[in-house]
């Protein structure tokens, strides 16, 4: 019989959650922004295979395009992968240059998040629920990263 109690299990939990936070804000911007990356495309990729799961067509066409390709398995993981670099360079340059550089940091993030959801929105030959997939899947990939580098440039430079 264990004698931990939930509570017990509880604080040990929030204090390791809290010394992982520590060691997160002494470590480099883009480090933080490498890992936190990683994070959210696991998250939004594990969210498009539960969508494909359910049943959402995973097909969707590009401006221009005249019929929809299939969005393959790891797509999601990549386009996180791909679109975060601009994301990490942000945080990079206003870590260095900006006088608030968390607060500038969420706001553009959050405009650049609000603007990406007009790709999925204007998709030709694309499925209303696979627009609405693609859509919430921004926001998944903005949850996880977004707050995480944010915190890291609250704590200034190391």
């Amino acid at each position: 019989m264990s004698a931990t109690t939930p509570q017990t299990r509880s604080t040990t939990s929030s204090l390791s959650s809290a010394r992982s936070a520590r060691l997160l804000d002494t470590r480099p911007v883009w480090l933080v922004g490498v890992l936190a990356t990683l994070a959210g495309a696991v998250v939004t990729e594990a969210f498009g295979l539960i969508a494909r799961g359910v049943g959402v067509p995973m097909e969707a066409a590009s401006p221009g395009a005249t019929e929809a390709a299939e969005i393959p398995v790891g797509g999601f993981f990549g386009g996180v992968l791909f679109w975060s670099v601009v994301g990490i360079v942000l945080a990079v340059a206003l870590a260095r240059w900006a006088k608030r550089p968390a607060r500038t940091f969420v706001v553009t993030t959050a405009a650049l998040t609000a603007l990406s959801m007009a790709g999925p929105a204007v998709a030709p030959h694309t499925a209303t629920s696979t627009q609405v997939v693609l859509a919430l899947s921004h926001l998944v990939a903005a949850a996880v990263i977004i707050p995480v580098v944010a915190r890291r440039l609250s704590h200034g430079r190391p």
